[in-house]
């Protein structure tokens, strides 16, 4: 919870010290002078409400999409050993963490994968792929429970959720800044807006979002050298590893879809720019990573 109450209250303090440095320059007077009736504290409250708002609706429906868009079949009753096996693991690996503990389910799909989510600590949703079942053992599985309990005991769902908050608040502010000021400077619209405002926004919005992007998975792989590191303190590094290396043998990437790609164990290969939206390191960087700490 304070991690949430000081997330906030920065943001919050970051949105007031803006609307005072635009006081401060004078940033108001010269739109007036050139005639943008803009209100940016009026803006910022609203990029804000509209940033926040749907980066929180989504961390909130997070567990339920899941559960619906990856047919995911959570385990209320073990029906067999290896249901019994993941429900106890898990159990065990958030009493360790200091967590409540998780729902845990099962997705139908051949890609090896595992993915957490859900709105807290607290109540969250660990689940893993049939195809990882079968195609790992009981140790690189319990590794690969570990590093998704990480994720929660972290509060990377929220977190990331938080930094999307921040993020859509600023590309809607800029790209409607952007589009008022091209709007009333250059097109000279006098009252209301023209269709420049909108075309201009909405270009603005999808270039800046790009870039937005990049700050959102750069910190996504660096939360993936944390949630490794857990899972081997979880499981034992050597277990870790070996999961790592059973993912690497693979011969295509297994990305999850969407939203929850960020918060699974595997990630999709990148060259170049590509890398940049990356939500995970390649899988040797995180070898190369558990391997150098235990010297």
């Amino acid at each position: 919870m304070m991690r949430i109450v000081l997330f906030l209250a920065t943001n919050a303090a970051i949105l007031v010290l803006i609307s005072i440095v635009f006081q401060l320059f004078g940033f108001e007077g010269i739109l007036a002078e050139n005639g943008v009736d803009l209100n940016l504290q009026a803006l910022l409250v609203m990029s804000a409400v509209i940033g926040f708002g749907g980066s929180f609706i989504s961390l909130a429906m997070s567990k339920f999409l899941a559960k619906r868009s990856m047919g995911v079949k959570v385990i209320e009753h073990p029906a067999n050993s290896t249901e019994q096996w993941l429900v106890s693991t898990v159990q065990r690996q958030a009493q360790q963490a200091g967590i409540g503990m998780p729902e845990v389910g099962i997705f139908d799909t051949e890609a090896p994968n595992a993915f957490a989510t859900g709105m807290s600590r607290n109540n969250a949703l660990v689940a893993v792929s049939t195809g990882l079942l079968r195609n790992m053992s009981s140790d690189e599985v319990e590794a690969v429970l570990g590093h998704e309990i990480t994720h929660v005991s972290n509060g990377d769902m929220v977190t990331m959720g938080l930094i999307q908050g921040v993020i859509n608040t600023f590309v809607i502010f800029l790209s409607r800044a952007i589009g008022h000021v091209v709007d009333r400077v250059v097109f000279k619209t006098e009252r209301g807006y023209g269709p420049a405002y909108y075309i201009v926004s909405i270009i603005a919005q999808v270039f800046l979002s790009i870039l937005a992007s990049m700050i959102v998975m750069w910190f996504s792989r660096r939360r993936e050298f944390r949630a490794d590191a857990g899972g081997a303190s979880l499981a034992g590094r050597s277990k870790m590893i070996g999961a790592l290396q059973a993912l690497q043998r693979q011969h295509e990437p297994h990305d999850l879809p969407g939203e929850f790609a960020a918060f699974g164990i595997s990630g999709g290969l990148g060259e170049g720019v590509k890398k940049l939206f990356m939500s995970h390191p390649p899988l040797e960087e995180r070898i190369a990573a558990l391997q150098s700490s235990a010297r």
